[in-house]
C-alpha cells in the first residue's frame, strides 16, 4: 500500500513565499460574491424590518461582510435614512450598525 503524504512531501521544496500564497488563494477559493437585491426582496425587508421595530421583537439579520456572510441576531432599535444603515442592539447589549445594502436577510424570531 502505497503511502501519500499528500502536500507535505511538496513543502521542502517550495519557498515560504509560495506557501503564503497558496494558503492565500486557498482563503480566497471560500469568499463569497454579494447578491444585489431586487426591489420586491427590498419591500420584504422593509417589512420585517417595520414589523419588528413596531413590536419590539428580535430578529435574526444575515449580512454580507470581509466576503463572508455573517448572522447576527438582536432586536433592530434604529433606522438612519440618512447614512442608511440599521442599528441593532445585539443579545449581549451592544450596538451594531449595518448598511442596509449590505443586508441579504431579516427574519423575525419567535
Amino acid at each position: 500500500m502505497i503511502r501519500d503524504r499528500g502536500r507535505i512531501k511538496w513543502n521542502s521544496l517550495m519557498l515560504p513565499e509560495h506557501v503564503k500564497m497558496l494558503r492565500k488563494w486557498a482563503e480566497e477559493e471560500t469568499w463569497m460574491e454579494q447578491k444585489q437585491l431586487d426591489e420586491q426582496k427590498l419591500e420584504m425587508l422593509d417589512e420585517t424590518a417595520a414589523e419588528a421595530m413596531e413590536l419590539g421583537k428580535a430578529v435574526s439579520i444575515t449580512y454580507f461582510e470581509a466576503n463572508r456572510f455573517a448572522q447576527l441576531t438582536g432586536t433592530i432599535h434604529y433606522f438612519d435614512d440618512l447614512q442608511k444603515e440599521f442599528r441593532v442592539i445585539d443579545q449581549s447589549g451592544n450596538a451594531r450598525r449595518i448598511s442596509l445594502k449590505n443586508i441579504g436577510q431579516i427574519r423575525m424570531i419567535d
